[in-house]
């Protein structure tokens, strides 16, 4: 009789540890979708959304010989001629214009994480389209009077060396659930765990959640009727963790398999490489 009586407040322990775990993960995803650590409340902003664009795409275009200057010079300031290219109604964008992060130290890290030419890459939503950018003649040099070549240098702003283009539909795109009635969609990943069950202190979340999306391309960024979160940014950052600070991020280091960030400049980039020294 003992016995059962033991047995029934283990198991009853358990459940409530079970519980406790379930609801940190659902305060962790509110924190996340409340923008505790990084983008608040951007969908409730649009007056701020607008000047976060104005300010990538002003960026975008000092890059002025990049195929990301010059595709932004023509949307911005040739959309007449623009919108006359069968090929750029597959251009989705650029990958910084995709995405936005209002906390600029979040930002500042994600950028030198990926690199300005990831975020200068173009991002297409099907083949033909990446086909379209760049043709070639049968010896297999550029026709530099074609696709955004010729685009370039009939706007005066020649290409000059090489540039990352993205390509949806050859995307493999995230398998998993999206977090329960979150509007923007975010990807219901496996959260690190400590022998304990708990979370590593000062855990945060994965960087592909913290990326606040428009809602028009939130679904249906593909013929597939995938968004932008589960193939473009997940593909970008995968299980990428962020954590408050780097000494956080060096205790959980046995958890990290696919590289952290924390928000004071610590950066693993993938297991066993690390980036060291300050930006």
């Amino acid at each position: 009789m003992i016995g059962l009586k033991i047995k029934q407040h283990e198991d009853h322990i358990k459940l409530l540890k079970r519980q406790s775990l379930k609801l940190g993960d659902s305060i962790l995803d509110l924190q996340v979708n409340l923008g505790k650590y990084h983008s608040a409340k951007v969908d409730n902003e649009d007056h701020s959304n607008h000047q976060n664009e104005e300010e990538t795409t002003g960026q975008i275009l000092q890059h002025e010989k990049s195929a990301a200057g010059v595709l932004c010079q023509l949307k911005t300031r040739h959309c007449t001629q623009a919108s006359h290219l069968t090929f750029t109604k597959d251009v989705l964008g650029i990958v910084a214009s995709l995405g936005q992060l209002e906390d600029e130290n979040l930002s500042s890290l994600l950028l030198e994480y990926l690199g300005v030419d990831t975020m200068l890459a173009i991002v297409c939503k099907t083949f033909e389209c990446v086909k379209a950018l760049e043709t070639y003649d049968k010896e297999g040099h550029i026709i530099k009077s074609s696709g955004l070549h010729g685009l370039g240098a009939s706007i005066g702003r020649a290409i000059d060396g090489r540039f990352l283009v993205i390509c949806l539909e050859n995307l493999r795109p995230f398998a998993g659930e999206f977090v329960v009635d979150d509007p923007q969609r975010r990807l219901d990943l496996w959260k690190p765990r400590l022998p304990t069950g708990e979370c590593p202190p000062g855990f945060l979340g994965y960087a592909v959640n913290m990326i606040n999306i428009d809602s028009k391309n939130l679904f249906c960024a593909t013929a597939s009727g995938h968004g932008l979160r589960e193939t473009l940014f997940y593909n970008l950052f995968y299980r990428l963790q962020v954590y408050r600070t780097r000494a956080d991020m060096l205790l959980a280091l046995p958890l990290i398999s696919d590289g952290a960030i924390s928000l004071d400049g610590g950066i693993i980039r993938s297991s066993g490489v690390f980036s060291l020294g300050t930006r």
